[in-house]
């Protein structure tokens, strides 16, 4: 699903069957950080850092240890830039070059609702009214639990470039019906926009204003991505 939002030069994998071999393939610094964790939180880190390398593979790098740095985010090998993401019964990953991409972020979520009282939390009143709108035209989309998505794929992108905090409140997000929401069914998918509230600051403030994806729905499953693509009038950091 995640490579239908995010095409070449970015390579994507997914699964949606864990494995044994997944966690044996952990490299030890890897197993060293899960080692305590429980079994399901040790199965999804392992499933997803094999999808990680299979995106890295197809871009000609070597597999390495994908440790994790503040906040969770992923610490990727010098001139990539990468998102992972898991929620029961799929994981993903998605990596470019930094020659491409200034930043990736994808995330997966059951299509189901929210929690109750989790949406009041993570939206704004805008984001509230426009989400019964949407519902009352496509009831099959659980789209407060899109809006969430869409924001955790902005913050995939948001903080490795800056380094900051983004809360809920400070993205505002506008999700676009798309395609196969006039009619009921089991598949859906659109756009969406994110207008960032807070000033980011430093040479990607200008890009980090407003972040455009793209949303899909299907086999049970809501998935957004951003691709913050490179502009090519200037080098790639560190060039």
């Amino acid at each position: 699903m995640i490579e239908e939002l995010i095409p070449a030069p970015a390579s994507a994998a997914h699964t949606r069957v864990d494995s044994a071999a997944a966690v044996r393939g952990l490299f030890p610094e890897e197993a060293a950080a899960v080692a305590r964790a429980v079994p399901k939180r040790r199965q999804e880190y392992a499933s997803v850092r094999m999808c990680a390398r299979l995106a890295m593979g197809a871009l000609g790098v070597p597999s390495v240890a994908l440790l994790s740095g503040r906040r969770g985010a992923p610490r990727w090998p010098e001139g990539l830039v990468g998102s992972m993401t898991h929620c029961a019964g799929y994981r993903a990953a998605v990596v470019g070059r930094v020659s491409d991409y200034r930043g990736l972020g994808i995330d997966a979520e059951p299509n189901s609702p929210l929690p109750e009282d989790v949406l009041e939390y993570v939206s704004l009143p805008q984001e509230r009214d426009r989400l019964r709108a949407l519902g009352a035209a496509a009831p099959d989309v659980c789209w407060d639990r899109l809006l969430f998505s869409a924001k955790e794929a902005v913050f995939k992108v948001w903080y490795p470039l800056t380094g900051r905090e983004l809360d809920f409140g400070e993205a505002d997000v506008r999700i676009d019906a798309g395609a196969g929401t006039s009619t009921p069914g089991p598949y859906a998918s659109g756009t969406f926009s994110a207008d960032v509230l807070i000033p980011a600051g430093g040479p990607d403030g200008a890009h980090l204003k407003l972040l455009e994806g793209r949303w899909l729905c299907r086999d049970g499953l809501v998935v957004t991505a951003i691709a913050l693509r490179r502009r090519t009038d200037g080098p790639p950091p560190g060039s």
